[in-house]
C-alpha cells in the first residue's frame, strides 16, 4: 500500500541554523572530545523503551490555528492521503466481509474527539550507549502531528517511524541534531491508521555522556467535516478495489468453472472405463483361475500317463508272474 504518512511541505524541520557561534568555549571543546571518541567505538544493544511522561487534551480554545497557506497545504495532503487509501491484502483476503467495512468506516463520529492530544516531558535522561523511545498511537486518519524536541548542552540523535500492519516507514531519518542550540521542531501527516508512531532519541554513538531531552508532541485530529470526507474518499477507493477483485475473480472463476466441468467429465469417462475393465478383469480372472487348474490336471494326467509308457501297467506285471508260476508247476 502506498505510503501517507509525510512530512507536509510547510515544515520547518529542514531549516534549522549552522551551530551557534556564541556557545561556552568548553561546551565546544567537550563535544569535539565526544565526537572524536565515539568514532572508535562501535555501537552496543543497550535501548530503553518508554512511553510518553505525560499526556492530555488541550480545550478547544487552544487548539492550533494554521496560516492559510499552512492549511492549505495540509488540506491537500490530507485529500492525497484520503485518495491513496488502498485497503490491505489482510483484509481483502479476511473471510468476513466487515473488518474493511470498519477500516473504510474509521472512528465514530458519535464518539469522535478532535481535541488534540499533547505527550510531553522535561529533562528526560538518555543514558549513554543507549537510546529512549516515545511511541504515539494514531487511530485518525488524516491526523496532523507536530513535535518539538530540545536537549541541554549536548547534540542527539532522533528519528521517527512509522509502524503499520503492512510494514514500517521512516518518517524521519534518524541522524544526530543540535537540539541543544536550537529546538528541532516539525509536522508532518498521518494518513494510514491505525499506526503507532515511534519518536527515538539515540545516543548509542556517546560512550561518556548521558543525553537530557525535552519533547513536546501534539496530535491534531482531522475536523468533522474532514473525516466525513476522508470516509467518502476512503470508500471510492475500496470500492474500485473492490470491483476490480470482483472482475478479476468472476474471470478466474469463469475459467475454473470450465475447469472443473472438463475434470468431472474427465473423471466420469474414466469412472465408466474403470468400471468395464473391472468386469474385464473378471472374466480374465475366471478364465485365469480355470486355466491354471487345467494346466494342473494336465500335468498329473501327463506324468501318469509317462510312467506306464516307461515302467509298464501293474497288471499286466502281475500277469506275466502268474504265468511262470504255472510253468514251473508243470
Amino acid at each position: 500500500m502506498e505510503d501517507s504518512t509525510r512530512e507536509i511541505e510547510i515544515s520547518d524541520d529542514e531549516d534549522m541554523k549552522e551551530e551557534d557561534e556564541d556557545l561556552e568555549e568548553d561546551v565546544e571543546t567537550d563535544e569535539e572530545d565526544e565526537e572524536s571518541v565515539d568514532k572508535d567505538y562501535s555501537e552496543s544493544d543497550s535501548v530503553s523503551t518508554c512511553s510518553a511522561k505525560e499526556s492530555q487534551n488541550v480545550p478547544p480554545s487552544e487548539e492550533p490555528t494554521f496560516p492559510e497557506e499552512e492549511a492549505d497545504a495540509i488540506a491537500e495532503a490530507t485529500k492525497a492521503a484520503y485518495e491513496n487509501y488502498k485497503p490491505s491484502q489482510s483484509l481483502l483476503k479476511n473471510p468476513s466481509p466487515y473488518p474493511l467495512i470498519r477500516s473504510v468506516d474509521g472512528i465514530s463520529l458519535k464518539k469522535y474527539n478532535a481535541d488534540p492530544s499533547v505527550f510531553s516531558a522535561k529533562d528526560v535522561i538518555v543514558p549513554l550507549r543507549g537510546k529512549f523511545s516515545v511511541p504515539v498511537h494514531v487511530t485518525s486518519s488524516g491526523s496532523v502531528v507536530d513535535y518539538t524536541v530540545e536537549s541541554t548542552n549536548f547534540d542527539v540523535g532522533f528519528g521517527i517511524v512509522a509502524e503499520r500492519e503492512e510494514g514500517i516507514t521512516v518518517v524521519k531519518e534518524k541522524m544526530r541534531v543540535d537540539s541543544h542550540q536550537k529546538a528541532i521542531t516539525g509536522r508532518f501527516l498521518v494518513g494510514s491508521v491505525p499506526c503507532a508512531l515511534i519518536f527515538t532519541f539515540d545516543n548509542e554513538y556517546s560512550w561518556f555522556r548521558e543525553k537530557k531531552i525535552t519533547y513536546k508532541i501534539k496530535i491534531t485530529p482531522p475536523s468533522i467535516e474532514s473525516v466525513a470526507k476522508g470516509r467518502r474518499a476512503r470508500a471510492r477507493s475500496a470500492l474500485d478495489v473492490v470491483k476490480g477483485d470482483k472482475m478479476s475473480a468472476e474471470s478466474r472463476l469463469g475459467r475454473v468453472s470450465t475447469e472443473h466441468v472438463t475434470l468431472l467429465q474427465l473423471i466420469d469417462s474414466i469412472e465408466k472405463e474403470l468400471e468395464e475393465k473391472r468386469k474385464s478383469l473378471g472374466v480374465i480372472e475366471k478364465e485365469e483361475h480355470w486355466l491354471k487348474d487345467r494346466v494342473e490336471l494336465r500335468i498329473v494326467q501327463e506324468n501318469l500317463l509317462t510312467r506306464r509308457l516307461a515302467d509298464g501297467w501293474e497288471d499286466e506285471s502281475n500277469r506275466d508272474e502268474s504265468a511262470e508260476s504255472e510253468r514251473a508247476e508243470i
